[in-house]
């Protein structure tokens, strides 16, 4: 076994390089081909969910699979190797499959012990089995580590410990009530109609809300969805639009959770402010935020300053939102936070043109506008930079938006919105950082030590196994090979003697080969084991291409994919 793994999750990069590096499903289909094509690998599967992208492959060779690997997770992500590399991680055979293990378990999860996980495990085995780039090392992995998932939910408490992410982010939108009081009566718009938004839009009208409002790009799978919300039994309404309608439900919605597979925005900030404009009765625009002048250090009055052109942006001041005298240095990234490449351009020509009076620090402003012109030339618009989430009074927000989708649906720049809440993957990841672990962990942790230790010796004893039938074949060839020669020299004897002495002497050779072939296979179930496949051959002169044969043999009489699926609940798609 050279089990590979080679990812990146939200314990290993930030939010905007996971944005980034998001797969769709035709991307994942071409990683998967084009890894299989490569030559360290001979097989494949893709595990990428809203929080983790991970690549994991048989390979023969664990630098140049290393290397391998990280180049193509690298080219169909569209993330430079170089900028990618410091976030990847890699586990090799034990270490990748303790890894996998975990994160069916939940122990990896931005919120331990959600179970979602489960199913996203059984797409990536579905995937690769439809595309044919698992075999029997990947495909025993995948469905071992549904296994395990399972066994640590049913014998363990780690339910508790943990929730699924749209449990937990509905609970970020309450604040302080629960989520049934919070959700109460309330309208509610679903965008996109995956396994993530229908549990979203389940989990809604389990708290209680008045209307659930399914949008989607396939319109008949909004009305399935919206029907059997219909039919549950929690009385709450629930009907389908097409995409086109989502700005006039916004403005009738209380909240709003968003999760499709869409590769650019579906709520922008502009959509967003439209539809809670008409429930102020004002106009609502997206502007900076606001800095009160306890947060900004006081800066003497300069009657020069006053005669300085005013910068186009709003972000200098003039006393009232911002203090007269604070610049682009002193707001830092959250003043152009949400800005694209035009507007952040004309802002840094107004600070180049500064005066150095009204400038902090040039050099290190210079800095941080090339910073953030880097990061506008990858995503097309400077990312949000906010705290973490607060708790907020939940009677002030006119819209709860809940983005789960990875790359984001929902424009960050909607937090500075007045009457508006956001909660998507980042805050999320804030929020749990120091969510509280359950004593049940630790049980998971020692379920997943001895699921990890029984996958080894099975697959170490599953590897000696071609190497014990070509010994027995060959002995089987020498029982045949020895009686043809007694017939030769006593071409007389009667059948019934002669057919006793062929039994004896399968007998002989089969009591010497059980003894060493049952302790072979135990020891072959060891750390280091496999050597004693390669003492098997040594000493008993095995033709390696026999082996090889036994082992293709064991491939061809593998069920197929649709046969296990059929056989196997945890074979094919969820």
């Amino acid at each position: 076994m050279s089990l590979l793994v080679v990812g990146l999750s939200h314990r290993s990069a930030p939010v905007s390089v996971l944005e980034r590096a998001a797969l769709n499903v035709d991307a994942q289909a071409k990683l998967l081909q084009d890894t299989l094509a490569a030559e360290p690998a001979a097989e494949a599967a893709v595990l990428a969910t809203c929080n983790r992208i991970e690549l994991y492959a048989d390979v023969d060779k664990f630098h140049a699979g290393v290397a391998e690997l990280s180049t193509l997770l690298a080219q169909h992500s569209g993330v430079g190797l170089e900028e990618l590399t410091p976030y990847l991680y890699v586990h090799y055979e034990d270490r990748a499959v303790h890894h996998l293990f975990s994160v069916a378990c939940g122990l990896d999860s931005m919120v331990v012990g959600e179970g979602q996980i489960l199913g996203q495990i059984k797409d990536a085995l579905a995937r690769s089995q439809e595309l044919h780039t698992a075999g029997r090392l990947l495909n025993d992995l995948f469905q071992q580590a549904l296994r395990v998932g399972k066994r640590a939910h049913s014998e363990t408490g780690i339910d508790r410990a943990g929730q699924s992410l749209v449990t937990f982010g509905l609970e970020q939108l309450a604040g302080r009530e629960p989520v049934e009081a919070w959700a109460k009566g309330k309208r509610a718009l679903v965008i996109g109609a995956g396994s993530m938004s229908s549990l979203a839009a389940a989990t809604l009208a389990r708290a209680g809300v008045h209307e659930v409002v399914v949008a989607n790009r396939t319109l008949d799978r909004a009305h399935r969805l919206a029907e059997i919300l219909a039919e549950g039994g929690t009385g709450t309404v629930a009907r389908a639009v097409p995409m086109d309608q989502v700005a006039a439900e916004l403005t009738r919605a209380d909240v709003a959770v968003s999760c499709t597979g869409a590769t650019g925005l579906v709520l922008t900030a502009e959509a967003v402010a439209a539809g809670v404009a008409d429930r102020t009765g004002a106009p609502v625009t997206v502007g900076a935020p606001r800095v009160p002048a306890s947060s900004a250090p006081s800066a003497p009055h300069d009657a020069a300053a006053d005669s300085d052109e005013a910068c186009p942006l709003g972000l200098s001041g003039d006393g009232a939102a911002v203090p007269r005298g604070v610049g682009f240095s002193v707001m830092g990234e959250e003043a152009v936070a949400g800005m694209d490449a035009a507007t952040l351009e004309q802002h840094a020509a107004w600070v180049d043109n500064a005066p150095a009076e009204r400038r902090d620090d040039p050099a290190s402003e210079a800095d941080t506008i090339t910073a953030l012109a880097a990061a506008v030339t990858a995503t097309g618009r400077v990312p949000e930079r906010r705290r973490g989430p607060s708790i907020v009074e939940t009677g002030n927000v006119l819209l709860a938006l809940l983005d789960l989708a990875m790359p984001r649906d929902i424009d960050g720049a909607v937090h500075r919105i007045d009457g508006v809440r956001l909660v998507d993957i980042e805050s999320l990841a804030e929020a749990s950082a120091d969510a509280p672990m359950a004593d049940d962990v630790e049980r998971v942790r020692a379920i997943v030590s001895d699921e990890v230790a029984a996958f080894g010796a099975a697959q170490r004893a599953a590897h000696i196994t071609p190497t014990v039938v070509a010994l027995r074949t060959m002995a089987a060839d020498v029982v045949a090979n020895e009686i043809a020669r007694l017939d030769g020299r006593l071409p007389g004897l009667p059948e019934k003697e002669r057919a006793e002495i062929t039994q004896t002497v399968r007998r002989v050779v089969d009591k010497l080969l059980h003894a060493p072939t049952v302790r072979v296979k135990q020891l072959a179930g060891e750390p280091g084991g496999a050597g004693y496949a390669d003492a098997l051959r040594t000493l008993f002169d095995l033709d390696p291409q026999t082996v090889a044969a036994v082992s293709r043999a064991d491939k061809i009489n593998e069920p197929t994919d649709q046969n296990a699926s059929q056989t196997d609940p945890n074979r094919g798609r969820a």
